[in-house]
């Protein structure tokens, strides 16, 4: 089954993130090559990819058996129609391997890189031959649960490839956006940081704690968060007037709040503080477990997302 002119994908590097890409594209019945120079990558592949296939919505003809692997990056990517790369966030490990895949791969190919905070720009520099067909395909953990792709391109990628790469993840499920602009991190990383930088400082504070301010995240502006982005929302709190009239009302002292915003350091003091805090909040929790559950309601929530008119 052909998603927007690709049949095979090769997924380049079989981590966590590269192993969801790999139930994702096979569960859109997609043949996938995959390929990780880790001793036991192929097993723990495939045994990955069989528990997570009871969570997925297969297409009609979609099978694990579409499951390919090799230790060789440039034969995993020869007959590729696109390729996702999930290596180590190093330039250097990227260069290298770009390398690799800028000769293997067909000229016209998408080479799209996982990367959370690399630009493409020094990403494409690992490639002599062809840069034009680089770009960002960064997804958000898990990727076979969360729809958000953002797509970056580069100083020399044109828009051949970006269209490309939009219509592909359009055509596995996936909601892409496209950034203007590189910047690290990209877009959903950056406003996560914020969000943390805050809430790390009010940890070290002490105005609250790890579990309070998990639950005032959970169980407050992150449940309208998860049906509508942070503009919309604004929009809808606005009353008639909308957003013009939050802004209007609220924006003074937003910006009051913006400068008291804590500055905060990774300290050796700090970091156990909040790894503390974790442990003491899910004390008793099993992680896998807790993911499983996480994943559960999301599943329920993309759903009731796809059957609700929203923007």
């Amino acid at each position: 089954m052909s998603a927007a002119g690709v049949d095979r994908v090769a997924v380049v590097g079989t981590g966590v993130i590269g192993i969801s890409w790999a139930a994702h594209f096979l569960a859109h019945g997609l043949d996938v090559v995959a390929t990780d120079p880790s001793p036991g990558a192929e097993e723990r592949l495939r045994a990955e990819v069989a528990a997570l296939w009871p969570a997925l919505s297969p297409v009609d003809g979609a099978t694990p058996e579409r499951l390919a692997f090799t230790a060789d990056p440039a034969a995993a990517v020869a007959d590729a129609d696109f390729v996702q790369e999930n290596g180590p966030e190093r330039e250097d490990v990227k260069h290298a391997l770009f390398a690799v895949l800028d000769e293997a791969a067909r000229p016209d190919v998408v080479l799209a890189s996982s990367s959370s905070g690399l630009l493409p720009t020094a990403i494409a520099r690992g490639c002599p031959a062809h840069p034009e067909r680089v770009v960002i395909g960064h997804p958000f953990n898990p990727p076979h649960v969360i729809p958000l792709v953002e797509v970056v391109p580069g100083e020399r990628t044109t828009e051949e490839a970006v269209e490309r790469a939009l219509a592909f993840y359009a055509a596995v499920g996936k909601k892409p956006i496209r950034l203007r602009q590189e910047l690290p991190g990209h877009v959903a990383n950056r406003l996560q940081a914020a969000l943390w930088q805050e809430a790390y400082s009010l940890v070290e504070r002490g105005v609250a704690t790890v579990a309070d301010i998990d639950t005032a995240i959970s169980q407050g502006p992150g449940l309208r968060w998860a049906v509508l982005g942070p503009f919309a929302n604004q929009h809808l709190s606005g009353g008639p007037g909308g957003i013009a009239h939050v802004l209007e009302h609220l924006g003074p002292p937003t910006e009051k709040w913006w400068r008291d915003l804590g500055q905060v350091t990774l300290t050796p003091e700090l970091v156990a503080t909040l790894v503390a805090g974790v442990d003491a909040e899910l004390a008793g929790t099993d992680p896998a477990e807790l993911a499983a559950r996480r994943d559960a309601v999301l599943h329920t929530l993309l759903d009731a997302k796809s059957r609700t008119a929203l923007p």
